[in-house]
């Protein structure tokens, strides 16, 4: 009898580091459910499939319940244990908070906070009566310091760093491992869609998603807790361990103040 293809599910897997975890999946073996909140989910899916994958591709609004049952009844349909979870999806926001339009505020912490969480506790209940899967959850060294200009999004990082690290260690004693990846700025469509490309941060040099998906898949295949991507993101990583939180606001200001660019 033929040992069966294990399966993976990535979400925010439509473009950037999300697509690429999927590319390593697919390099790895791994038959997979793709799911993003945009119609390019389904051309991701044809270029999958195109690298020699078996891919469903599920368009569903992840910062809802809906959405988020939407995925786990597709994945339940196909009868089969979920190997990899990989919980990408995520949105930022830059600008002043009082700038800002509550609508885009929540829609933040929608989807990198409510939508995560409850990802993982529909998925992670399954693998735990089995004893058994790897999760990826993609934070950022965002996380590790207060966010002036991207207040929101920092915060929400902070919280999806925490809960990573929080999930790994309920699950110490059970054979699941929880890593979670903490990239630094990336070269995606992050700062576009955040309205940033009038920032520092936004037109400085960035990392190439595929390096950083590849860290992050090796490190979670690893069980390590961890993986920040990127020296200069390590050294900013370990900064914000010992600077105060003023230095660190002033800091990201810096970077993330509209009007910072380089021209």
């Amino acid at each position: 009898m033929a040992e069966r293809a294990k399966l993976a599910v990535v979400t925010g897997a439509s473009l950037g580091i999300g697509l690429e975890l999927a590319k390593q999946c697919i390099e790895h073996g791994y038959d997979l459910i793709i799911a993003s909140d945009t119609e390019e989910i389904q051309e991701a899916a044809a270029v999958l499939r195109g690298l020699g994958g078996t891919v469903e591709a599920v368009q569903a609004d992840l910062a809802t319940r809906i959405g988020i049952d939407q995925l786990y009844t597709t994945v339940a349909r196909q009868g089969r244990p979920v190997d990899v979870l990989m919980a990408n999806a995520g949105r930022g926001l830059g600008e002043a908070f009082v700038d800002q339009d509550f609508a885009d505020i929540q829609r933040v912490i929608d989807t990198n906070v409510f939508g995560t969480t409850y990802l993982l506790h529909r998925f992670l209940r399954d693998m735990r009566n089995r004893n058994e899967g790897k999760v990826l959850i993609t934070g950022s060294i965002a996380g590790a310091m207060p966010g002036a200009f991207q207040a929101v999004y920092n915060a929400t990082k902070a919280y999806v760093d925490s809960f990573a690290y929080a999930l790994r260690n309920e699950l110490k004693d059970t054979d699941i491992t929880v890593t979670c990846l903490m990239p630094g700025p990336t070269d995606t469509d992050f700062f576009e869609t955040a309205d940033m490309l009038d920032t520092k941060v936004g037109t400085d040099k960035k990392d190439d998603p595929a390096m950083v998906a590849k860290k992050g898949f090796d490190a979670m295949m690893r069980g390590e807790g961890h993986e920040v991507t990127g020296f200069a993101n390590k050294m900013q990583a370990m900064m914000a361990n010992i600077m105060p939180d003023d230095a660190l606001a002033e800091m990201h200001r810096k970077m993330a103040q509209p009007g910072t660019a380089k021209h």
